[in-house]
Order: C-alpha cells, then structure tokens, then sequence
C-alpha cells in the first residue's frame, strides 16, 4: 500500500488527466448518469475538501488569518483586478444577454472549495488560503450582486436566489472543516485516530480523481448537445486564465510574497467558484437555460488548466 500511495503522489498529474478523459468518456457514452453523477459532486467534493484540510495543520491557521499582506493582495486581486479583467472579457459577448450573464456569475466568484486542493498540490500556501476562504465567501456574497448590477443590469438580480451560496460554505467548507478539526485532535491522542487521519491522507489522489471524473461525467454531455453555441467561451475562459495567471505573479512580486504565497494567489486568481454558482444560474428563469452550461463550460475547461499549472507553476515560481 505504501508503495501505491508513493507511485500514485509521484504520477498524480498523469492519473488527473487520466480521471478527466475516463469522466468525458463515461458521460458521453452513457448520458443517463449525468443525474446521478450531478448528485454525488457534492459528496465526494466534501470528502475531497476533509482530505485537503486534515492535511493542514490546524495550529497554523491563526498566524495566517493574521497575515494581513496575503489577505489583502488575495481581495485586492478578486474583487478589484478581476472585474476589470471580466468587464473587459464580457465586451466579446455583449450582445448575448444569456452567455453573458453565465459568464460574469462564474467568473465574478473566486473559488472557494478546490482551490486549497491544487494550491497544496503545486506546493503553495494552502494553509494561508484556507484561513482566507470565510472572507472570500462572504465578499463574494456582498459583492457578486452589486457586480451582476453593474454589468449585467437590474432585471438579472430581481431573478436570483441566494440560497446555495450558504448551503455550499455550511456542506463544503464548515462541515469537512469540523470534521478534520476532529480527526486531527483523535489522531494526537488514539492509535485509531491516527490510523484514520493516515488513510485519509493516503486516499488524497484517488478522491481528487473520483472528483474530477464525476464533475466532467456529470455535465460533458449537456455541453456537448450545445457545442456550437458554447465554442465561443473557451477562449474566452482561456483568455482569462492566462491574464490572472500574468497579473498574479505579477502583484505577487510586487506586494513581496514568498513563493508559496505568490502560488497560492494565483490560484486564488485563476479558480473560480463554479460549483457554488451554478444553483444559482440554474434557478434562473425560462430562456436562461444555455447560462448553466456557460458556467459548466468554464468548469471543465479549468479543470484542464489547473492540472496543468500544478505541475507548469512550481516552475514558474523557480524561475520568478
């Protein structure tokens, strides 16, 4: 076992990449699980997120809510360099009402689940990041209305429900938090709980795996029925990766972040939040219905691009 485990950790790019291709096959080759498929996102999601943060230790986090430089340049970046980036980007589809508003909803919203994961992974400050994610929700919270106001008009925000966002930080976030807060204080003083605490750890690259696989089995299927339509969005999506990527490692060096905490902004500024948004474009009202597989669309399309960076951005931080 611990054999596999190694061999699984030294190959994890390849077996994500793996994991992508078997999901894409699986949902368009039987496009009857994409429901049942859909379901299982957020569980397996969850335990994918207990992983990630039994994996960090908890005595840390104090110090990085504290780390006021990080907290800042990471709002600074979301809230104020990416609107204009997506404002920009969002002038290509202007005059497509549904695309756009698809578009600003994912791409306004910074990523608050599996983020931590791929920053831990490409080796960046995931302790800092996941310190920071109650403040990121709840800025996104306040802000992402006002933003959808601003760009997309007042007609869109009459029509939103809010709900998910909570339910997501409660399932997503508090949940698999306390859970791992648990299971780090039973493995300081049980044999079983460390046994436990072990096995999860060793579990880290096949849940990321299962993760990968569901999200793209569970909507490959829709976008495929809409390629034509959804086409445009991928460079645009690309676009946007590339430029938050430049901008990140940018304002990272100029702030003075250590490289842990430059990766962790770029990630930060990369991943959007597209697994909590997506409830909300999908209760929008009739004639919205292309939005959810706009966001769909970016989900599956920065899933690639993270695997990429987990192995391309330790690189990129040797030689910034």
């Amino acid at each position: 076992m611990p054999g596999l485990v190694a061999w699984l950790e030294k190959h994890q790019v390849a077996c994500y990449l793996l994991a992508l291709l078997a999901g894409a096959l699986i949902g368009l080759g039987f496009p009857e699980i994409s429901g049942p498929a859909e379901k299982a996102i957020n569980p397996v999601l969850g335990l994918l997120l207990y992983a990630t943060f039994l994996a960090v230790p908890f005595s840390r986090l104090g110090p990085a809510l504290k780390d006021w430089r990080f907290l800042g340049t990471v709002l600074g970046l979301n809230f104020l360099v990416v609107p204009l980036v997506v404002w920009m980007l969002s002038r290509l589809v202007a005059g497509e009402e549904v695309l756009l508003v698809g578009m600003l909803f994912v791409l306004l919203a910074p990523c608050i689940d599996y983020v931590i994961v791929f920053t831990g992974l490409a080796g960046g400050a995931q302790g800092r990041l996941l310190a920071a994610t109650p403040v990121l929700m709840l800025a996104q919270m306040l802000l992402l209305p006002f933003f959808l106001w601003l760009m997309a008009g007042p007609e869109v925000m009459g029509v939103v429900e809010w709900e998910p966002f909570l339910s997501a930080f409660i399932w997503l976030i508090l949940v698999p938090l306390l859970a791992a807060g648990l299971t780090q204080a039973g493995a300081a003083r049980t044999v079983l709980g460390q046994q436990i605490s072990d096995a999860v750890g060793a579990a880290m690259v096949p849940l990321m795996m299962a993760t990968l696989a569901v999200v793209v089995a569970s909507q490959i299927h829709g976008v495929s029925q809409e390629l034509g339509s959804l086409l445009l969005m991928v460079p645009i999506y690309l676009l946007f990766a590339l430029i938050m990527v430049l901008l990140g490692l940018l304002t990272g060096k100029v702030v003075g972040l250590d490289a842990p905490g430059r990766s962790a902004l770029i990630f930060s500024g990369v991943t959007r939040n597209s697994l909590v948004v997506l409830p909300l474009v999908l209760a929008l009202p009739a004639g919205f219905e292309l939005a959810g597989l706009v966001v769909v669309t970016q989900t599956l399309v920065e899933l690639v691009i993270m695997v990429m960076l987990v192995r391309l951005l330790p690189k990129l931080m040797a030689g910034a």
